[in-house]
């Protein structure tokens, strides 16, 4: 009865086309009895005002790279989707920023911005679907991390929907904006819990003059060389964007090489990208193999890798279980986690794909298996990180598996702040309930 009311009443706010029903549950959740499709602001807050005078829940979606991500709902009562809510808003070029619509597809913008010789530097998976609202309310990003920095580093504004439907702005459209507390941080990464992401202010970069890929491969695999070699590229006067060790798994899978297996990128003018490629060949380690990627390979290679991470947009059941997970260490310490990961493989029927910045220390772990030993290897991960005072968090799991783990593991000790928060402005807890830390 209220899916019928609640499509009988959207219907008369929105055109046809904009309201569907739901036929069948979806096996991650994170859905909606009826789904919504705003092409504007205003409808966004329509869409809000109206579920909260009603007492109704909404849960967001862009395009779904991310809904196994948190989350211990089936379906709320309206899904909002902004898939259809993209487009550029403004682009100063002489500035170096632009603002956007929050369903915008990542790539779709990077494309735009290449025409300018510009980018934004973020680096999430799966870029052609990924959108840039939903790469910021889950705070994505990939390797190029180490030289470029989180969502929370290229952020400088966002116009934001409030559960109530105000309609609020953080930051500016400058990247020197007012001092005092930066409040595009307090969204970012929040999972959507607070307000609905409308627009997206971001400070871009030039596309770098020269690329390069040098990948060594550890044939040994032995740790204690890695991390020598490692150790000395940190040190050194060496710039690289990317310091991402690949578990023995995924190099086959990327580059055809069993062994564990480090991908450097270089982004610079040429002459010191070609300075740098000397300066790697010459470091070496113990049956070590440095070998510099042609610009075909290169771009094969990260094509692939972006598209290795699990997906939510494209995700059918199995027989298998797939889970996946983000491991966050002190940077040195990827080593041990990535190394785990291999060796878990090994012990348990599962199959496993590893990777880890060793510059910043965040890892991603992809496990597949029957349920007894995926648990069994998550919590041999968890009690690793634990150990190495990090964080695991699931990033994607169906949602029968959600419910019955801790998505987020314990509690933090400033939990009491984050309820805070949400019970100020979402008292009613109406916007994507569960989906955050501690079941906000």
């Amino acid at each position: 009865m209220i899916a019928e009311r609640l499509f009988s009443d959207l219907q008369a706010l929105f055109s046809a086309e904009q309201v569907q029903e739901t036929t069948e549950a979806h096996p991650l959740g994170n859905g909606g009895e009826v789904t919504v499709y705003p092409t504007s602001e205003a409808e966004i807050a329509a869409v809000l005002t109206y579920a909260n005078q009603h007492g109704y829940t909404v849960s967001t979606m862009g395009a779904g790279t991310k809904r196994g991500f948190g989350g211990l709902v089936q379906s709320a009562n309206i899904l909002l989707s902004l898939s259809r809510y993209k487009g550029i808003v403004e682009h100063v070029p002489g500035d170096m920023t632009v603002t956007v619509k929050a369903g915008t597809p990542f790539k779709e913008l990077q494309d735009y911005l290449a025409t300018y010789g510009q980018q934004l530097s973020l680096d999430p998976y799966w870029p052609e679907i990924a959108t840039v609202g939903g790469v910021v309310a889950a705070n994505d990003s990939g390797p190029k991390r180490h030289g470029y920095g989180s969502c929370r580093d290229i952020v400088i504004g966002m116009r934001l929907v409030y559960p109530d439907g105000q309609i609020i702005r953080s930051g500016g459209k400058v990247v020197k904006n007012v001092a005092g507390y930066d409040m595009n941080k307090l969204f970012i990464g929040s999972m959507g819990t607070l307000a609905v992401i409308s627009e997206i202010t971001l400070k871009l970069r030039p596309l770098p003059k020269c690329e390069s890929l040098v990948v060594i491969a550890f044939r040994s695999r032995a740790l204690m060389n890695i991390r020598s070699l490692v150790t000395q590229i940190l040190d050194s006067m060496l710039e690289p964007i990317s310091l991402q060790l690949m578990s023995p798994s995924l190099s086959r899978e990327l580059i055809g090489e069993d062994a564990y297996c480090l991908a450097i990128a270089l982004e610079d003018v040429e002459s010191s990208v070609r300075y740098q490629e000397k300066v790697l060949q010459k470091l070496g380690a113990p049956q070590a193999v440095v070998s510099i990627q042609s610009e075909e390979e290169r771009i094969r290679f990260w094509h692939h890798f972006y598209r290795t991470g699990i997906n939510g947009a494209t995700f059918i059941q199995g027989e298998s279980l797939t889970v996946g997970l983000k491991i966050g260490v002190k940077n040195l310490d990827a080593l041990k986690v990535v190394e785990t990961a291999d060796v878990l493989a090994n012990s348990y029927d599962v199959r496993i794909r590893a990777h880890g910045g060793i510059g910043q220390g965040l890892c991603q772990i992809d496990i597949s298996g029957e349920s007894k030993d995926v648990l069994a290897a998550i919590a041999e991960m968890r009690k690793q990180a634990h150990e190495l005072k990090g964080y695991a968090v699931v990033t994607h799991a169906p949602l029968v598996f959600r419910q019955q783990i801790s998505v987020w593991g314990e509690k933090p000790a400033q939990f009491f702040l984050y309820e805070g928060i949400k019970s100020k402005i979402d008292p009613n807890k109406m916007l994507n309930h569960k989906r955050f830390v501690g079941g906000i």
